[in-house]
């Protein structure tokens, strides 16, 4: 009865634009990755602040979990209603709302695409930087602290959200941060916020860092004999201050994959995909440098290229890793995962996660941001064997075990969902706690984004 109800005041606020078709439902119960399928009871559309927060006020009014919903492509079932309720789908608050070019920064919608914010900005001379392959919404992006292969040198959502608004679970819109590149103004909401995954509330706007688009890029590929030496290899061009924007690792069977999928010539062996940003004098400097520190840990000639289609082909490849990999074994679903340890530990992590994998009965190609200490690994899975699916499971809950051990974290980017509590007491002790406490002060009845993130949700 309360969704009953719930559901006919929304339709006065939204119209047609509060969906129960079964079309509608199906999209919005599935996730990028393994999760069983978890329908909600609507999908709603809002395309402004005030339309949001009175959905939020209705869904509070009848006891109505909210879930807020970008682009779906996150990976650990952050956008399942698993508790029923009403899913918001901001895909219609996708409007660019203002570019202040001089401060180097942009406000937006949380419906916004990281692909249509940098066309939106092509003309003047401004990019934003935080690339996780997908083409999420910024909203999502935010919520889920997302990175990916720039954060070596850009940063992540942490780095790149300045401010934000946001409807809380009693219908309050609170504005956190300030357009100013610092503050000392009391808790630091924005980096409350960012990560939160829609459990403290529904965020309706952001202002983001913007940055100046490189007078010239190189980027380039080469092979090691094993992962030691290629991670050897990075740390020596950290330690020396050559400047990557983005430098990712690429297992042998990863590199496999990519030839089978994007027609590559990769040899079958653990690589290097690397790229610098500068002027065209410091970007040749910075390869030449990078290829000499590869030939003295025992890599492959580094084949490097500042013309563009080069290097989109390139990281369009490394973008499709995950189709890649899937396509590899005919009919597989994964179990996805990631990682991020101490960069000193990364060789150590990759190559006792490889062993893992190896004595089980599953394939798990590895690829990741190695610049960051930070991979993933793929764990196929063949979905008639539920066998294999608790192996994965295992798997990964092995690989997160020991990222915590190393002085890591369970996970680097994918965020938490309801895919990982169950490693936030051995990460966060206590605080996982306080985390908790947070979420009930401000959403006591436990309606925002509910079965996510904090213990009993």
């Amino acid at each position: 009865m309360q969704i009953t109800a719930a559901l006919e005041d929304l339709s006065h606020v939204l119209g047609e634009r509060l969906s129960r078709s079964k079309s509608d439902l199906t999209q919005h119960g599935h996730s990028e990755s393994y999760f069983p399928e978890t329908l909600p009871d609507a999908v709603a559309y809002p395309e402004s602040e005030s339309e949001v927060r009175r959905i939020v006020q209705i869904c509070a009014r009848h006891g109505v979990p909210v879930i807020g919903w970008g682009a779906g492509t996150s990976l650990e079932g952050h956008g399942l209603a698993v508790k029923g309720g009403v899913v918001v789908d901001f895909t219609r608050m996708n409007k660019v709302l203002e570019i202040r070019q001089a401060d180097m920064d942009v406000t937006v919608q949380p419906g916004v695409t990281r692909e249509a914010l940098n066309e939106e900005l092509r003309a003047t001379g401004l990019f934003f930087p935080v690339d996780p392959g997908a083409n999420a919404t910024l909203g999502g992006m935010a919520m889920t602290r997302a990175s990916g292969t720039t954060a070596v040198r850009y940063g992540t959502m942490r780095d790149n959200v300045l401010g934000l608004r946001a409807v809380l679970a009693d219908g309050r819109v609170i504005h956190t941060g300030t357009r100013a590149r610092k503050s000392a103004a009391g808790y630091d909401l924005t980096a409350l916020f960012v990560g939160s995954e829609g459990t403290l509330g529904l965020v309706t706007e952001l202002t983001l860092r913007l940055h100046g688009v490189p007078e010239a890029t190189s980027a380039g590929i080469c092979a090691f004999p094993d992962m030691g030496s290629a991670v050897e290899a990075v740390q020596e061009t950290i330690q020396m201050g050559i400047p990557m924007a983005r430098i990712e690792f690429a297992c042998a069977d990863t590199a496999r994959a990519f030839n089978a999928y994007a027609g590559s010539d990769m040899e079958t062996a653990p690589h290097l995909m690397v790229e610098f940003h500068g002027s065209a004098e410091s970007v040749r400097q910075d390869a030449e440098r990078f290829a000499e520190i590869v030939a003295d840990h025992g890599g492959s000639r580094f084949r490097w290229s500042t013309r563009e289609e080069e290097r989109r082909a390139l990281w369009a490849m490394r973008h499709n890793g995950y189709y890649a990999i899937l396509a590899s074994q005919t009919g597989a679903r994964a179990v996805v995962t990631d990682i991020c340890v101490p960069i000193s530990r990364l060789a150590q992590a990759v190559e006792e996660t490889q062993n893992d994998i190896a004595a089980s009965s599953l394939r798990g190609p590895i690829l990741g941001h190695v610049g960051d200490g930070n991979f993933h690994a793929i764990l196929l899975i063949d979905p008639a064997r539920p066998e294999q699916f608790d192996t994965a499971k295992a798997l990964s809950h092995r690989m997160g075990e020991r990222a915590i051990m190393l002085g890591g974290t369970c996970t680097g980017e994918h965020g938490i969902g309801m895919g990982k509590t169950d490693l936030m007491e051995a990460e966060h002790g206590d605080g996982w706690d306080v985390m908790g406490d947070i979420k009930r002060a401000l959403d006591p009845k436990g309606l925002m984004n509910p079965g996510k993130v904090v213990r009993g949700a």
